[in-house]
């Protein structure tokens, strides 16, 4: 499983003295990031394929305080993948030192062409990087919507 170790800095604190709701977004993105550039997709890739994920949905569930400076253990899971790959779910666990959960996020996003502007299937290598994250015990197989037609 790919996780990483990181702490609650002072711009991640809310005015309740824990870590705000977006710094949980923020930390999943960049473990999201961490996770591509050390298997083969860093960040120079993405531009030069002018590709980006998109994330078009997040829920984030809570279960204890992480304080300032506290160190916390971040893992990401495939929660569920389409087919070609456009389309995805990655869950985010944030861990106390403890072990004791503190937090989700599942991510439901697809991949932008940044030129384009619209969704679109990435690159075979990038699917197949996706495959060997650990799956949740409910993944999914994504099945793409119906085109509206207008």
């Amino acid at each position: 499983m790919f996780e990483r170790t990181l702490f609650a800095s002072w711009g991640d604190m809310d005015f309740n003295s824990h870590m705000a709701n977006t710094s949980y977004l923020d930390k999943s993105g960049d473990i999201r990031m961490l996770f591509f550039a050390e298997n083969g997709f860093p960040m120079t890739e993405f531009m030069r394929l002018r590709i980006g994920p998109l994330v078009m949905k997040d829920t984030i569930e809570y279960f204890k305080e992480i304080h300032l400076l506290e160190e916390f253990r971040v893992t990401i899971q495939l929660a569920g993948l389409s087919e070609d790959g456009s389309r995805f779910k990655l869950k985010n666990a944030f861990y106390k030192e403890s072990g004791a959960l503190a937090a989700t996020v599942l991510s439901f996003g697809g991949w932008l062409s940044l030129t384009e502007r619209k969704l679109i299937t990435p690159p075979e290598k990038m699917v197949s990087i996706m495959k060997t994250l650990s799956h949740t015990d409910d993944f999914e197989i994504i099945e793409r919507p119906e085109k509206k037609h207008q």
